[in-house]
């Protein structure tokens, strides 16, 4: 009980909660965030069945070891939020999209309507449908169900998040930050942050940050602003948006200057000596092969093995492997070379070597704002963490040919970065950049630098190639892969013969060949224009995109309302899956009401983004701990239900009924081969076999019973070197996380990008790109790593336009989930424009003071405060504060509606581009088609104190829709208790 004024905690997270005669206490997995940290939810009997009365951290969960934020802590919230939906909705008749005017249906009428409208689909021209989702976190049933289904227009988020991040490292490293690896801070000494938010791998970055910083480490932060982890920092270094490249540039350069290499990790684990051919043709800038035909068929991206090198030892030319790496050679990283043909070649690293020559410190301050000596400096750290203060581990282990290492190498440099570096147009070229300097010294999966997490590394191309076979797009027929992967060739796009693309958000075609995501945030621009095609239905889970989900928010909004010729809608049906009354429910036809993380079966599992820590894999699920609110349902369910009414093969039994009695089902039978399944604890039919079993039908129950997680602790001798350790490598193809066990070789030089620049010079046969997209391909499709200005800034006038506006997303929120929780609205109900008060002064801005931002897209006026943790050329603000109102069941006029704002209004999701049907291109990375949101450039100028003290721009008041919970009194008594009688007091 609350004892006023005393000093015992009201909570030990560390020791077990004690149930009482009144409380239950069930473990489950957090979704307040994408960090899925283990959870306790405390339960009171109510009602109408158990209610959460509290939730903290579960302290035997091993990524956040009981360590729980403001948002976890604050789920009670989302539970009873007054935006809950409660029933499926239709839009009625003759109403507009965008009015909220809905009617109540039941599910029966839901799945009638569209099992109708999708087998029509199914059965005519699949790709019609498009299923496109948000932050979810079960993308292997959702693509699973867009293959069964036939159409190739499925993606995630990833797209306008940080696919540069992931396919950046994963075509050089063979890994990614985040979910697939990151840094050692537990053996570091240096520790360098670049570009990331407070909110990437919330909790367990605090943990090991806390650690890392008693120890003694030191941690140095390389962003525009100054907040969340930075400002714990040792050592703020301030960078204007978009340059981090360039730094990486000069920090390669000074590091090869000065020799400062792992010489001996480069020769052996990288693609650094392998030669590279000199001379024109279809073969130039590719890697030189052995042409015995018993060595096999000239490398490719998916067979990066049979290279050649130049040994000093003997002076002569020997196959990369074994030989090249045999004890008493020495593969030359530098000089020219002719092979026995006149073939003129130069080892890669040589290559490298020549771009940095003139990425000189002096060159870089001028991009980037950081002073000259300075960025000498921080190479000269960098060096000397990895090579002079590094150490040995007493870890045996064995190479993939063969090599015995008594010890394991440390190298105590570890980096960090995320959207900072990623969510740029030029952003796949600077995480290039950035995996190949950390290569340079040693650091991949090494003990302090940075480390995978099982089932990584993949291979270099992974072997998972993206559906592209238009012909294959039949009636009733699966795809034959699915609809996203890793393009290794040109022949690998998802093209027409024509050349245009297949899908309808451009993805995997010409425009961005390694769209490895998908590009969501295309997909209405496309879908309005008919670009490349009309489609029919449109079905959007979890993600905003009326909103804070979409660049060109207002024009977002009317394409969803845009109708042609005939008065219908351009884009005819559009299905929102939504836990809460969201700005895009206002525009939907069919609205399928979902529950909430506590309300459902989850699964974060090796076959979609599970949660592993270094030494094994892990992976966790979600148990219903409260009962779905109202009609609520699942996706997942809602999505096996559908698989089940259309027949899709894999749902379907042999005698052509339902192969899975729902998703739980579903999780526990599904095999995508033999003994491999969504979960890999306590499989076999007796719960006694992990990582690989057959089914074993009460594998929830053995969840539940421990924690819901599950963790794997691999032996000391795979926790390293994976790409190349033998162990480790046969037994992650053993257990089904890799095809091959060919080791992985680090891609210094990129021979997948040559492939790609050769089809655009027209030195290869088979596809070509169009002409006015072939001087793109030829420019950014470079092997190496090099630093080009953003995209926008061609189409940009800097002098008007001269400050760069990001956004960051706070601690306390995830996107738009969270301003409908009443406990965290008390820490953000707005946002300021954030600007350095130099900036702000000069534009004659007083300090709380309502301003215009204004880029050449659009204008939003703010209040803007005065902060001096930005850099002088950046304007910053929270993402996903401000709300339409009346959206998420807000009080008309509340804060984050006449005082919140959106950065969206300012950014556009296409740029100008000559030679395409619109004239227009997606503002995207051309590699990747990640999307620029932070590519903008904006001017301030202070608003007029005659006009209206709110934020503009605003928009019609979203009127309440039928079965949302509504306000929500019930809050209240999770303040003050509930009275079991009339006559007793708040508990």
């Amino acid at each position: 009980m609350f004892k006023f004024l005393s000093s015992e905690p009201l909570h030990q997270p560390l020791t077990a909660p004690t149930p009482t005669a009144e409380t239950t206490i069930k473990c489950t997995t957090c979704y307040m965030c994408a960090c899925r940290c283990g959870i306790r939810v405390h339960l009171r009997e109510g009602e109408n069945g158990p209610e959460v009365r509290y939730i903290d951290g579960n302290p035997n969960h091993p990524l956040n070891q009981g360590v729980i934020c403001a948002k976890g802590a604050s789920g009670i919230m989302k539970q009873i939020s007054p935006a809950r939906l409660t029933q499926p909705l239709l839009r009625k008749p003759g109403s507009e999209r965008g009015a909220s005017e809905f009617e109540a249906i039941s599910w029966d009428k839901a799945y009638e309507i569209l099992t109708e409208r999708l087998q029509k689909i199914r059965s005519t021209d699949p790709k019609k449908f498009a299923l496109f989702t948000g932050r979810d976190q079960m993308q292997a049933l959702t693509g699973l169900f867009a293959r069964q289904f036939g159409t190739p227009n499925y993606a995630a988020h990833g797209g306008f998040c940080s696919v540069n991040m992931a396919a950046g490292m994963i075509y050089t490293v063979g890994g990614s930050f985040w979910e697939f690896g990151g840094p050692d801070l537990d053996r570091s000494k240096v520790f360098v942050m670049l570009g990331t938010a407070e909110d990437h791998h919330s909790n367990p970055m605090k943990i090991a940050l806390s650690k890392f910083k008693r120890s003694g480490g030191r941690f140095i932060s390389i962003n525009p602003i100054r907040t969340g982890y930075s400002a714990i920092a040792d050592e703020w270094i301030p960078i204007k948006p978009g340059t981090d490249g360039a730094l990486l540039m000069a920090l390669l350069h000074e590091l090869i200057r000065t020799d400062t290499l792992d010489h001996a990790f480069l020769k052996r684990f990288t693609n650094a000596p392998q030669l590279v051919v000199l001379d024109e043709g279809a073969r130039e800038g590719l890697f030189a092969f052995d042409a015995n035909p018993e060595k096999g068929p000239p490398g490719d991206g998916r067979n990066p093995h049979n290279k050649l090198i130049f040994d000093k030892t003997s002076g002569t030319v020997l196959n990369a492997y074994p030989e090249g790496i045999a004890d008493g050679c020495d593969p030359a990283l530098e000089g020219q070379y002719t092979l026995a043909d006149g073939t003129r070649v130069t080892p890669a690293f040589q290559l490298l070597r020549d771009r940095v020559a003139s990425c000189t410190p002096e060159w870089a301050a001028a991009i980037t704002g950081i002073d000259a000596a300075r960025i000498a400096k921080l190479a000269h750290e960098m060096g000397d963490a990895a090579l002079t203060q590094a150490f040995e581990l007493p870890i045996p282990w064995t190479d993939a040919w063969g090599k015995v290492h008594p010890t394991t190498q440390a190298r105590p440099l570890a980096f960090h970065a995320m959207r900072g570096l990623a969510a740029h147009s030029n952003g796949f070229q600077t995480v290039r950049a950035l995996a190949v300097l950390m290569s340079m010294l040693g650091t991949i999966d090494a003990p302090g630098g940075f480390r995978h997490k099982a089932p990584y590394p993949r291979h270099i191309v992974p072997n998972y190639r993206a559906f592209n076979s238009p012909e294959m797009i039949q009636p009733n027929t699966p795809l034959n892969a699915a609809p996203l992967g890793f393009p290794a060739h040109p022949e690998e796009l998802a093209i027409n013969p024509d050349g245009t693309p297949i899908r309808i958000d451009h993805a995997f075609s010409w425009e961005h060949p390694l769209s490895a995501h998908g590009m969501m945030h295309n997909v209405i621009t496309n879908a309005a224009k008919g670009d490349p095609y009309r489609i029919d239905t449109l079905m959007i889970f979890m993600a905003n995109m009326a909103w804070n989900s979409s660049m060109n928010t207002m024009g977002v909004r009317e394409m969803l309302n845009r109708k042609d010729e005939k008065g219908e809608h351009v884009i005819p049906f559009l299905v929102v899956c939504d836990a809460f009354q969201s700005e895009t429910v206002a525009f939907a036809d069919l609205v399928l009401p979902d529950t909430t993380y506590l309300e459902r079966h989850d699964v974060m599992g090796m076959l979609d983004r599970p949660i592993s820590e270094f030494d094994g894999p892990v992976d966790s699920v979600r148990i219903p701990v409260v009962k779905p609110l109202g009609e609520c349902r699942p996706f997942q369910e809602v999505l096996i239900e559908l698989a089940g009414r259309l027949k899709f093969p894999a749902f379907t039994t042999a005698e052509g009924g339902r192969k899975f009695t729902g998703y739980p089902d579903f999780v526990v039978n599904f095999q995508p081969q033999p003994g491999i399944g969504f979960l890999m604890g306590w499989r076999g039919k007796n719960g006694d076999q992990h990582l690989r079993g057959e089914p074993n039908p009460k594998q929830w129950e053995a969840y539940e019973k421990n924690d819901c997680v599950f963790q794997y602790h691999m032996p000391e001798t795979m926790h390293y070197m994976r790409n190349w350790n033998r162990e480790y490598l046969d037994f992650a193809k053993e257990k089904g996380w890799r095809q091959k066990n060919d080791p992985v070789q680090l891609a210094i030089y990129s021979d997948t990008l040559q492939a790609f620049r050769l089809a655009a010079q027209g030195k290869t046969e088979g596809r070509q790109p169009p002409e006015h997209l072939r001087a793109r391909i030829n420019t950014y499709f470079d092997p190496l790593p090099f630093w080009y200005a953003p995209l926008e800034e061609d189409a940009t006038d800097l002098a008007a336009y001269p400050l760069n506006a990001i956004t960051q997303r706070p601690m306390a929120m995830y996107h738009s989930w969270d301003s409908q929780n009443a406990w965290l609205r008390q820490i953000h109900s707005h946002n300021y424009l954030h600007v350095n008060p130099r900036t702000a002064q000069a534009a004659g801005i007083a300090d709380g003071g309502w301003a215009w931002v204004e880029s050449q897209w659009g204008q939003v006026r703010c209040m803007l405060r005065y902060s001096e943790a930005v850099e002088p050329g950046t304007v910053w603000t929270w993402n996903a504060i401000g709300k339409a109102d009346g959206a998420w069941q807000l009080a008309p006029g509340a804060d984050e509606a006449r005082k919140g704002f959106l950065l969206n209004h300012l950014i556009s999701e296409e740029l100008p581009m000559a030679g395409t049907a619109s004239g227009r291109i997606s503002n995207s990375d051309p590699i990747t088609g990640q999307a620029g949101w932070y590519d903008v450039r904006v001017r301030i100028r202070p608003a007029e104190p005659e006009e209206p003290q709110e934020t503009f721009p605003q928009i019609a008041s979203m009127p309440t829709v039928p079965g949302v919970l509504g306000k929500a009194a019930q809050v209240l008594t999770y303040f003050a208790g509930k009275k079991k009688n009339a006559g007793d007091k708040p508990t």
